[in-house]
Parts: structure tokens; C-alpha cells; sequence
């Protein structure tokens, strides 16, 4: 059978359906090319091989040499172990196993092995306790240098299943790496090889590996990573190119002066950030191309005003628009504040979401909001001139393109409360032209924030139960999980059903609520009545509440677990008090000491949700957040989106290389399987 890169993992030497099927369901290696990009993500130094005679006590080594003898045997409390006499020539060591009587057969004396780990006293006697072994072969009969796989060498560590072991990786990917060079086809081209001073793809894929030094495994990160950023790059301005060329539904011709009428009857003055926004978006919404924006600014910061002054915009000139957000309660919220806004303007808003639907002809209607329920409804979509996307990585491609359609588009404003970095805005929404609204409306005070440790906690719920009885407030109190949590992980992270029963019988005197994402639409929306209209004190949530709840007399954010929530995650959630000119305060609950607390105590004295985003980055990695903003993109897996040197370079050379990729076949090969395997409709 002839190997390529599309070769089926079950159809590898010793591999086999049952093996297969487990690397399919639980490590996603279906081909071959798979299990090549199935990285270590640590390696055992086991480099230092020593004799006998020079090892000491407490020692990593690699020994080489032969079994005397190994049996099985029985402890007092009537465990198998299996116990022998090793040798290399200038001593002999006791080695243990422990339950694993095949070993007898397999090391039978005489066989010549490396044993790797660390030096004990077993009794009173030097030996290796469940030491890794292996095997020796040497390279031809002629040759007696001997190759090792899993022993004497810098060892690579791999994210494992049940049933697949580093070493059983080790073993299927060591006959791969000796035919690379004629399996890989590089498609990198030689020009930008030689001007970044990166290896070949078959060197670096055989040195990330069975690297032999240490730098080898830096140079073949360099190449990979370089890899990573650079097909997004491409990707991302190839898309954004794309977008350039669609035709536009409808061009408009406002000014600034347009706006006055609806600026007059605002309550509030608009921020420096909001009216740069709105320049931006009337200069797009001017242009011939189709408007691709992405509004950013903290929870609370005042995105929905800008949006509502657009719309404003599209009702005047006779067109009208569709607005989608993530969650039913995020819609509720859109829809009160943005009926407060466009009702003096007699702007008609039509309400679609699972369990509501407006009534009457569709045409009637100037606005559509809903959730995705509004991708189900008969909308007048030759008439939408504007399209409003809140929290856009919560949908999949397909439902984003389905609202915005495909022949002539409208013009498209997304919006997030996610804080951005700049290195991530340059990548994963290098597509969109970007806003940001980066302080909060006048006369609001920050909210004070606080780590608490645990034996702090009785203290604050006092001093949380004073604060409601005297100044008529309201609190929320968030927990990462709604049922408590099996894994072992997971087993310290509060429940928030659990914690609300606990809380009733801590604060009884307290009325308390629970909202989680299990709940129906009509349950979360009594709840969230009751809230509103203060017949509730406490309302215990999980993080469904990080967007789409706007209670100004919420004074005080209590989230337990901290430690389990990312920066930027914790600053949405505390954005959701301080929505008033009271003073505000968050409490971080913490469970944990040491680098965590550090970390949280971050949020203590930094109020810029960037900033926070940032530290993050560099504290964390892009992990899950920004693995997944952009939906569809596959997540990186050697590159990091705070690498700004790395970043830059790829920018720019995707912005020379793209207008000529017909000059570069093997490339943009590469690009069209990029985008049809990770940027896929979902």
C-alpha cells in the first residue's frame, strides 16, 4: 500500500479498526496527515544515559544494557508485582513493575533493553521503580548503533485517550517520519522558505516529533507556527477581498447632520467613542461596498445607542433592518432599550424569538429583532438595508449568511461586548473595519472590585445582606456550572442550583431567584420580571447572564469560582453593576491561592476590558475564547495570538502574496483545503 498524507489512520501498520476508532471520536485523527498534526505537547528529557556505577539516588537516567532475570511475585497485601536484576556491565540494579505479568515473557533474560526513570532505594538496595523501557534494535546488522524511539533521547509527551498511550503514538508515528520527505509536498514556497529562515515542512514535522536537541524543537515551532498564522492571514484577507467585490442592496447619502433630530431626544449626551462610531459607520454606510463593522466596547459602554442611531438613519431613507442577537434574554434587553430610543421616532420594531413572534404583516414592521428564529421568518429582505449581528461568533456561518443573503448584500454591523486585543483584531477579524467604544457614558462610577478567600466569605455575605437591607440594592451571584460536576476537575466548582439552596438557608431573610441556560423561555422571563421589578434580592445564575441583563439597581456582583472564568469573561460579568451612578462592587470568590489569586487580583485595580483581554492572552494563551470568536476557524495549535512580531510578518505577506497566488499552485492548493476544512458553515 502506497502512504499519503489522506491515507485512513485504520489502514496504518498496526492500527486496526479498534484503535481507529478511538482516535477518531476522541483525538479527531482520521488520516494520516491527522496523526502527523497531532502535536506533543511536552517531551521528557531522558537524554542523560549513565552506567550503573555512576548513577545516584534521586537521578533521571537512561540505562543500557540486558535483563538477568524478572518473575512475578506477590506483596503481603497480595498485589502482583514483577521484580528482576538489571545490568549494563559495570553493576546491576533491582527493577519493579507493578501489575503487569506479561512482562516476564516480553523481558525475558538476556534481552537487551534502555530503562528510563528515576534512581530509588528499593529496601536497601539501588534500583528503578515502573521505569519505562524499551526494546533495542540496531539500525542494520552491519550498524551497531542503536535507535531509540521512547527511551535515551528528548521524548515526546502527547495529548492521550483511554487506550492510546504517548508511546503507542511514538510507535505508529516513528515508520511515518522516515518516508516524510517524499510523502510531504511543501507548499510553502521556496522565496518566503529561504526570506524567513524557516525549516521545510518535512523537517519540521520530523523534528517537532523526534527532535534531537532542543533546538530543534524551537525551529520546528517557528515553521509551524509560521504556518498557523500565515493561512489565516491569507484567509482572512481573501475573505475580506471577497466581501469588497459583493454587490451592495442599496447605497445611502447621510451626514452627520442627519442625526441631529435623533440626538436631540436622547436623555444622555453621546460619548467622543459613540460619535466616532457613528462617523464611522455613515462614511460605510456612503460607500458602495457593503459595510462589514465590528462594533466593540465593554457591557454597559453604550453600543446599542450607536446601533439605534443607525437604524434611525435607515428608517429616513426608507429602508429597513434586521437585528439578530445570541439569546432570548439578550433580545428582551435589545428590545427595551431600543424601543426607549426609536419610539419618539415612531420606528416600528417587530419581535421574532422562539416563543414570541410578532403579529400582523411583516411590512409593517421598520425593525426585526429576534434570535435565530428570525432566519425562519418571511422577511422583506429586498428592503433591509441594514443588518445588526450582536455577539456574531455565537452563530455559525450559515445562520449569519442566511440572514444576510448572498446576491446583493446589505450592509452589515456586528457588535460585541468581547474585548478585543490588537493582535486578535489583526487576525481572526482582520476582515471587519473596527469601532471601539472604550470609555463609558458619563457619570458612571467604577465598580469596586475585591478578591475574597474563603475564610472571608461568611464576612462578605454579612456585609452583602447590610448593603440590600440599607440601601434597597440588588445582587447577582455567579457560578460557572448549574449541576455539580462529576469529573475530578471540576469537583470544587460550585453549582448554582446547589448554591441557591445554600444561600436561602444562609440569607432567609432574603427573597432569592435562580436563572441558569436550562430553563425555559417563559421560566427565565418570570424570573427576570420578578427581578427587574425588585421583588427579588439575590438572583443566583450561571454566566448566562454575562450578556443581556441590564438592571440599574444592581449594585453588587458576587462570582464564586473566579478562578474558573478568563479575564475578559470576569469584566463582562462585572459589567452587568454598575449600570447607574451608584457605587458599585464585584466580589471575586476564590477557591485558590498562589498564581490564580494573582491573576484575579488583576481586576482589582484595571477597569479596561483590552487591557484585561491582553493580560490574559499572555497569562493564559488564546485558549477557548479566541480559539472560537470567529466561528469555523479551526483553533491554533502551535501559534499564539499575542505573538505580535510573528503576526505582523504574516500580515504582511499575505498582503504581497495574495494579488499573485495564481503564481504560487501548491499554495493556493493549501488555501482552498484551509478554508474548506476550517472555515466551513456551522
Amino acid at each position: 500500500m502506497k502512504l499519503t498524507l489522506e491515507t485512513p489512520i485504520e489502514d496504518l501498520y498496526m492500527v486496526g479498526e479498534k484503535y481507529a476508532d478511538v482516535l477518531k471520536k476522541q483525538l479527531n485523527i482520521h488520516t494520516v496527515e491527522d496523526l502527523l498534526y497531532h502535536f506533543p505537547f511536552r517531551y521528557d528529557d531522558l537524554t542523560a544515559q549513565k552506567t550503573i556505577a555512576e548513577i545516584e539516588v534521586g537521578e533521571t537516567v537512561t540505562l543500557q544494557g540486558q535483563i538477568v532475570s524478572l518473575k512475578n511475585a506477590y506483596t503481603r497485601n497480595g498485589k502482583n508485582i514483577q521484580q528482576g536484576v538489571f545490568t549494563d556491565g559495570t553493576n546491576t540494579v533491582q527493577v519493579t513493575w507493578f501489575n503487569q505479568p506479561y512482562l516476564t515473557k516480553t523481558l525475558a533474560p538476556g534481552t537487551q533493553i534502555n530503562l528510563a526513570g528515576k534512581v530509588t532505594m528499593f529496601g536497601r538496595r539501588v534500583g528503578l521503580t515502573a521505569p519505562k523501557f524499551e526494546i533495542l534494535r540496531t539500525l542494520t546488522p552491519a550498524n551497531s548503533q542503536v535507535e531509540t524511539t521512547h527511551t535515551g533521547r528528548l521524548v515526546p509527551i502527547y495529548p492521550e485517550t483511554f487506550g492510546v498511550s504517548s508511546k503507542w503514538l511514538r510507535s505508529r508515528l516513528k515508520p511515518i517520519i522516515k518516508y516524510l520527505d517524499g510523502l510531504v509536498l511543501d507548499w510553502l514556497p521556496t522565496e518566503v522558505i529561504h526570506s524567513q529562515n524557516v525549516l521545510s515542512l518535512a523537517q519540521a514535522l520530523i523534528k517537532i516529533h523526534f527532535p534531537d536537541s532542543q533546538e530543534d524543537i524551537k525551529k520546528a515551532r517557528e515553521r509551524l507556527a509560521f504556518d498557523e498564522l500565515f493561512l489565516l492571514q491569507l484567509q482572512v484577507q481573501q475573505r475580506k477581498g471577497d466581501w469588497q467585490q459583493k454587490s451592495l442592496r442599496r447605497q445611502f447619502n447621510f451626514s452627520q447632520n442627519d442625526l441631529e433630530p435623533f440626538i436631540k431626544k436622547l436623555p444622555f449626551a453621546l460619548t467622543t467613542d459613540q460619535k466616532q462610531g457613528l462617523t464611522d459607520i455613515i462614511k460605510d454606510l456612503n460607500s458602495s461596498v457593503p459595510m462589514n463593522r465590528l462594533l466593540e466596547g465593554d457591557v454597559g459602554s453604550g453600543k446599542t445607542v450607536v446601533a439605534a442611531a443607525a437604524i434611525y438613519l435607515i428608517h429616513q431613507a426608507g429602508s429597513k433592518v434586521a437585528f439578530m442577537a445570541p439569546t432570548e434574554v439578550l433580545a428582551n434587553q435589545h428590545l427595551e432599550t431600543l424601543s426607549k430610543f426609536l419610539k419618539p421616532h415612531k420606528i416600528k420594531i417587530g419581535f421574532f424569538t422562539g416563543s414570541k413572534k410578532a403579529k400582523g404583516n411583516l411590512q409593517d414592521y421598520d425593525v426585526y429583532l429576534g434570535t435565530h428564529a428570525l432566519l425562519f421568518q418571511d422577511l422583506p429582505h429586498e428592503h433591509i438595508g441594514l443588518v445588526i449581528i450582536d455577539e456574531q461568533h455565537r452563530f455559525g456561518v450559515a445562520q449569519r449568511s442566511k440572514l444576510i443573503g448572498k446576491k446583493k448584500l446589505p450592509h452589515v454591523l456586528t457588535m460585541t461586548a468581547t474585548p478585543i486585543p490588537r493582535t486578535v483584531a489583526l487576525t481572526l477579524y482582520g476582515d471587519l473595519s473596527l469601532s471601539m467604544i472604550k470609555h463609558a457614558p458619563h457619570g458612571r462610577k467604577q465598580v469596586k472590585t475585591w478578591v475574597v478567600p474563603g475564610k472571608k466569605r461568611l464576612a462578605a455575605y454579612e456585609w452583602i445582606q447590610q448593603q440590600i437591607k440599607e440601601n434597597k440594592t440588588q445582587a447577582f451571584f455567579i457560578y460557572p456550572l448549574i449541576d455539580q460536576s462529576e469529573s475530578l476537575l471540576m469537583s470544587e466548582v460550585k453549582a448554582a442550583k446547589i448554591e441557591f439552596e445554600k444561600l436561602n438557608k444562609q440569607l432567609p431573610n432574603l427573597k432569592i431567584g435562580l436563572l441558569h441556560g436550562r430553563m425555559k423561555p417563559k421560566e427565565k422571563e418570570e424570573v427576570m420580571g420578578n427581578f427587574a421589578g425588585k421583588k427579588l434580592d439575590i438572583l443566583v445564575a450561571t454566566s448566562v447572564i454575562e450578556v443581556g441583563i441590564d438592571i440599574a439597581n444592581a449594585t453588587i456582583m458576587v462570582i464564586d469560582g473566579a478562578e474558573r472564568f478568563g479575564l475578559a469573561q470576569l469584566h463582562q460579568l462585572r459589567g452587568r453593576v454598575g449600570r447607574s451612578d451608584k457605587q458599585s462592587y464585584c466580589l471575586l470568590f476564590s477557591t485558590s491561592d498562589g498564581d490564580q489569586n494573582k491573576r484575579l487580583k488583576a481586576m482589582e485595580h484595571n477597569h479596561s476590558g483590552i487591557a484585561l483581554a491582553e493580560l490574559d492572552l499572555k497569562m493564559r494563551g488564546p485558549g477557548q475564547l479566541y480559539g472560537t470568536m470567529q466561528s469555523g476557524f479551526m483553533a491554533l495549535k502551535i501559534a499564539s495570538l499575542d505573538d505580535q512580531v510573528l503576526i505582523s510578518q504574516t500580515y504582511q505577506l499575505a498582503s504581497k502574496l495574495l494579488p499573485k497566488l495564481q503564481d504560487y499552485p501548491l499554495l493556493q492548493e493549501k488555501l482552498k483545503q484551509y478554508t474548506i476544512q476550517n472555515v466551513q458553515p456551522n
